[in-house]
């Protein structure tokens, strides 16, 4: 038994080692998406036209406008925004008919009751698609806020690269203690699945994309079904992107902090919420498989702090538990240093790293609950409305990665 348990913790500060040298080559390797770039489109309507969805419920609270006139500022020579007012209870459609007497770009439309078996998002995003003129789609969210140069840059660097659809990762504001804590966290999280799934690499199925900046051709959108082949969809961004490269359409995802921002959580609350809508249908609607995560990284990032606490609470005591002592702890600062390396990339301090058995084992205790509750038919809740629960739509089968979807070609 003890031969086992000292096996296991240098087992532990191993496996945290190579998560420090994987950590370190994938943040070296990272190329940003930035301003420092020659400019070949001309700030005239002589572009492709490119039609700008922004989906808004209950966003009163938020960014909303400063998010639409951002969005309306841009250099670009031909684009329109059609934005939707998601059925919101608060005075969301009040501030969007405000700003549209201003802004003749800009068109406003009320979400109309959704149909049986769409979800809230993906039935506001399929409404404005419909009424898009662009031959470009660009899918955005109302807490997103754009450079002035954003979109010229990227048309840009899309005709120059011949891509398809592009996603753009923004940088994620953090302003409170919880979000100090836990940003940094699911970046991390966000880095390993990039260079354990090779998103960007066009012979890898691994797919992501971030919905707050979602660019496409609008063939290729039409080709994989538009957004009516999303309607079931939580993180329809993501199932998106598969759909999209699955068509053999040119899909990359860029890192460009210095292009767009935005504060995805204000409290630990919407935290919470917005987490448990989207972690289980990250692991594709699978309980065994989040359950194997979450035990993993309890595993790996809450049992070495506790068990280095404890056994030095124990020598302290006079008890020979150096064995155990030194793996453990050893595991805890590689862990710190992991996520103090994510820190700093976030724009956080890296004494927030150490808070990172609390904030990963937060996240999975999230993702856990998320899976409980969709399985259970419980259900999760995302601003104001009932999603998954068993008496509404409930999620998409498994086999929905292996769905037939139309070649870009077709």
């Amino acid at each position: 038994m003890f031969t086992l348990v000292v096996i296991i913790f240098f087992a532990l500060a191993f496996g945290w080692l190579f998560t420090l040298a994987l950590t370190i080559y994938g943040f070296a390797g990272r190329k940003y998406l930035n301003g420092k770039v020659e400019g070949t489109l001309p700030k005239t309507s002589d572009v492709p036209l490119v039609s700008i969805l922004v989906p808004a419920r209950n966003e009163e609270q938020r960014v909303l406008a400063d998010s639409l006139r951002s969005l309306l500022a841009q250099d670009y020579g031909s684009f329109e925004v059609i934005a939707v007012n998601d059925r919101s209870t608060d005075r969301t459609g009040e501030i969007l008919q405000s700003l549209a007497e201003d802004h003749q770009r800009l068109r406003v439309i009320e979400g109309k009751e959704i149909p049986a078996g769409w979800l809230g998002k993906p039935y506001a995003m399929h409404q404005a698609f419909a009424l898009s003129r662009g031959e470009w789609i660009l899918a955005t969210d109302a807490d997103m806020i754009l450079e002035p140069a954003t979109l010229r840059i990227v048309m840009e660097h899309i005709a120059r690269i011949n891509g398809d659809a592009i996603s753009l990762i923004p940088h994620f504001q953090a302003e409170t203690f919880w979000e100090r804590v836990m940003i940094p966290a699911w970046c991390w999280v966000f880095l390993m699945y990039s260079i354990f799934f090779r998103i960007n690499h066009p012979k890898s199925a691994g797919a992501a994309a971030i919905g707050g900046f979602f660019l496409m051709r609008r063939r290729v959108l039409e080709s994989v079904g538009g957004y009516e082949a999303l309607k079931d969809e939580v993180m329809e961004d993501v199932r998106l992107a598969e759909m999209i490269k699955r068509s053999g359409a040119r899909l990359s995802t860029e890192h460009a902090p210095d292009l767009l921002r935005t504060r995805m959580y204000s409290n630990f609350s919407e935290m919470w919420e917005c987490s448990t809508k989207n972690w289980f249908s990250g692991m594709k609607f699978s309980l065994p498989l989040s359950v194997a995560c979450v035990v993993n990284m309890y595993a790996m990032a809450v049992v070495p702090p506790l068990v280095t606490v404890a056994s030095a609470v124990a020598l302290a005591g006079g008890a020979n538990l150096w064995w155990l002592f030194i793996p453990a702890a050893i595991s805890w600062l590689l862990q710190i240093l992991v996520l103090a390396l994510a820190s700093r990339r976030s724009g956080v301090s890296a004494v927030y790293a150490f808070t990172a058995p609390l904030a990963l084992g937060l996240l999975y205790t999230m993702l856990l609950d998320s899976g409980i509750r969709v399985t259970t038919g419980r259900g999760v809740t995302w601003k104001g409305r009932r999603v998954y629960e068993r008496s509404g739509v409930r999620p998409p089968r498994l086999d929905r990665s292996t769905a037939s979807v139309a070649t870009i070609e077709q």
